[in-house]
């Protein structure tokens, strides 16, 4: 028969990751099978830089916290050698994992949920490929600029050829 403490240690943890499920705006799992130690050093870095939190955690574990996070989805994607990667940005985390992917082929994307729905892989490196809020923000910034600054080109021109008749 199993300890009674290990089972409420792994209930805690079981909780522990279920409220990382519930409060992160992404949550990606990837197989970093075949990674060495640097290069999951160098990964561990730049999401920690990012604010993500990167755990190697047991597919039985995330099952339990997933299920009770009402996020059973995500079992289809817990299967081999799981890393999750928890962040608040909803970005963040597919962006630098994809990007790690694409340069060490090593790590693959399995899918995650992206503000409490599943997503697949695909789904992450679609999200991965989007700019970032910033990016975003300045392209709408442009493209509401532009009819004003295209009106007082016009003025201006309209201006200058009065000038010039006159």
């Amino acid at each position: 028969m199993a300890n009674a403490k290990i089972i409420e240690g792994k209930q805690q943890e079981v909780e522990v990751i279920a409220a990382k499920l519930r409060e992160s705006n992404c949550t990606v799992v990837a197989d970093y099978r075949g990674l060495n130690v640097a290069q999951v050093t160098l990964l561990r870095k730049q999401l920690r830089e990012a604010g993500v939190e990167f755990q190697v955690l047991k597919n039985s574990l995330v099952s339990r916290a997933a299920a009770s996070a009402e996020l059973n989805e995500l079992d289809s994607v817990l299967t081999g050698p799981t890393a999750v990667a928890f962040g608040k940005d909803v970005v963040a985390p597919a962006k630098i994992l994809s990007d790690f992917a694409k340069k060490n082929d090593a790590l693959k994307v399995k899918g995650g949920i992206v503000e409490g729905r599943f997503v697949d892989a695909a789904q992450v490196k679609a999200l991965a490929d989007l700019p970032s809020r910033e990016g975003l923000l300045s392209m709408l910034l442009s493209v509401l600029q532009a009819p004003v600054r295209n009106f007082a080109l016009a003025v201006k021109a309209v201006s200058e050829k009065n000038e010039a008749s006159a």
